[in-house]
């Protein structure tokens, strides 16, 4: 099986076209979400539409909870906080219904998907006692599935965990092996964080014991010039441009 997992798309339509396209000639299986399907960009509704269409399988993110309203933005930024209000305002009915029951993590054959942390939407995995913890948390679940694919920080990276040592794996095509354990971040759809503008996700290959990252290209123009007729801070249009 070739999982295409994506994560934090963010309302942004024309990065979640150009992946789509990419996804294609790769020829996938099946579409996973981590979370964050809306957010900061201007194509909710149309973007939730497209992962319908497609059978993806989405868990929920930290604003897929708020734009449903099931809880209120007080711990978001400004610049987040002004956009998912925004968003929770132009939301259809059946999108507001997708996102409140969309689960918010999943085990699928060996590895589990989630959005910020194990069992915490919220909290990020930055520094090396959240990655510690993480695995910790990945070995207590049922079935203790050997990866954990997360998003929230729209970084690419990936951890691996041998005989209580961890390692950071730089390359963009891991090699799975038997005796590790890995948490892997596929980077952002929609919104990138790390000084790379491109759309970023990755390939889980069931079979050839693989994932590999990508990066595509797409029409940032486009997506900004929406951000501001739309309303949305200038500011959001200029983090697209920079990757930041």
């Amino acid at each position: 099986m070739r999982y295409a997992i994506l994560s934090d798309i963010h309302s942004n339509l024309e990065a979640l076209t150009a992946v789509l396209l990419r996804i294609r000639q790769l020829r996938t299986d099946r579409m996973l979400c981590l979370g964050d399907v809306v957010g900061y960009n201007a194509n909710p509704n149309e973007v939730m539409d497209i992962l319908k269409s497609e059978g993806a399988v989405c868990i929920k993110g930290n604003h897929d909870v708020v734009a449903s309203g099931e809880r209120e933005p007080d711990d978001f930024s400004p610049l987040a906080k002004e956009a998912i209000l925004w968003t929770r305002e132009r939301l259809s009915y059946d999108g507001v219904e997708f996102l409140k029951h969309l689960p918010s993590e999943m085990e699928i054959e060996d590895f589990f998907i989630f959005h910020g942390s194990i069992h915490d939407t919220d909290r990020y995995i930055f520094d090396i006692q959240d990655v510690r913890d993480n695995f910790s948390m990945l070995d207590g679940l049922p079935g203790a599935p050997r990866i954990g694919f997360f998003g929230h920080t729209h970084v690419k990276t990936a951890y691996s965990l041998y005989r209580g040592v961890i390692a950071i794996e730089a390359s963009n095509h891991i090699l799975i092996w038997d005796d590790k354990k890995y948490l892997i971040n596929p980077g952002s759809v929609g919104q990138p964080r790390d000084r790379d503008p491109r759309a970023s996700f990755c390939i889980y290959d069931t079979k050839e014991r693989t994932v590999a990252f990508y990066r595509v290209e797409y029409d940032i123009r486009a997506c900004g010039d929406k951000i501001v007729k739309a309303g949305l801070p200038l500011r959001l249009a200029e983090r697209l441009e920079e990757g930041w």
